[in-house]
């Protein structure tokens, strides 16, 4: 497979050639490591949601909306499919590096980047490292990056400051909610890693997920975009095993389940890492074993999902 991080320079390049189009904003630090900001100041709307969400994925997935109903009213939904569903997911749109420095800059990080690194557990799993000039990490946070987080990055990736790109957005901007709905099939894979089932055996994988409303509240848009998954997101997956693990990958099978996720985060004193795992689930899935049987299991909750989306 080539780089990850090759194939999603390609998709930066992309928004910045169509930055006015999509009201995104690129800059270069001093460093020269180059920020785009997908939704803290700039106003980047759905397409550039759909955008960033293929930057994450490193462009191994396909991304697209459609119109659903939620609560009986037309709802735009996000949907996500990958037949590179270990890479894809668990190596590239995974949020799995926490950005923090001395200056006190707090982001969350995603994308291809992780994979030059390649510290956390799925690499192991899955067997995939990657090896490339340019890093780029998407960063989920409420002001931009600076110069000191290039720096970490590229000493972290192993790259030169120029060749970091560093995709940013608040989450509860247009950009946030799309790239937050485009997670239902991340979290399903991930899932199925934590109880033991191997990642590669996972052939193929869909989500989708309805759009959250943006708000400028952040701790209101956590919520509402987590909700958005575990009462809305429909995951389907083809697997080359049977398992009888598949039942623990949804949401229902959470003991928090039923409880709006801003008040899960405000038990965990607003970290986000003490959040139970479990948590992080889609709504329902539905299983393809190849020449074996056909499982669905969890269930949507739309009375839930329109409480938390604000429906009156």
């Amino acid at each position: 497979m080539e780089s990850i991080n090759r194939t999603a320079i390609e998709l930066v390049d992309e928004a910045l050639d169509f930055a006015g189009e999509l009201d995104v904003v690129g800059y270069e630090l001093d460093n020269g490591a180059t920020v785009v900001d997908f939704g803290i100041d700039a106003a980047g709307g759905v397409e550039a949601g759909l955008l960033l969400a293929e930057i994450q994925t490193a462009g191994l997935a396909n991304l697209r909306t459609r119109m659903g109903t939620l609560a009986g009213a037309p709802r735009q939904y996000v949907e996500l499919s990958t037949d590179h569903p270990a890479v894809a997911l668990l190596c590239s749109q995974k949020a799995g590096w926490e950005v923090t420095t001395e200056s006190g800059f707090e982001g969350l990080g995603s994308g291809p980047a992780r994979a030059l690194v390649g510290r956390e557990t799925e690499f192991e799993r899955v067997g995939y490292y990657d090896s490339a000039e340019f890093a780029t990490l998407a960063i989920e946070s409420t002001i931009l990056p600076d110069e000191e987080v290039a720096e970490q990055v590229a000493e972290l990736a192993e790259v030169d400051a120029e060749g970091v790109f560093l995709p940013t957005f608040a989450t509860g901007s247009t950009a946030g909610s799309v790239t937050t709905a485009a997670r239902a099939a991340e979290l399903a894979v991930f899932r199925l890693l934590e109880v033991g089932y191997e990642p590669t055996d996972v052939l193929h994988a869909s989500g989708s997920a309805p759009l959250a409303p943006p708000t400028r509240d952040e701790t209101e848009a956590m919520g509402r975009t987590n909700d958005a998954l575990a009462y809305g997101g429909e995951v389907h997956l083809q697997v080359a095993r049977d398992d009888d693990r598949f039942g623990e990958i949804v949401s229902t099978a959470s003991e928090e389940y039923g409880t709006p996720f801003v008040d899960v985060f405000e038990d965990a004193d607003w970290d986000f890492y003490d959040v139970p795992e479990s948590v992080f689930a889609p709504a329902q899935v539905t299983v393809d074993v190849v020449d074996g049987p056909v499982y669905t299991v969890g269930e949507t909750n739309e009375e839930l999902l329109a409480e938390s989306f604000g429906y009156r």
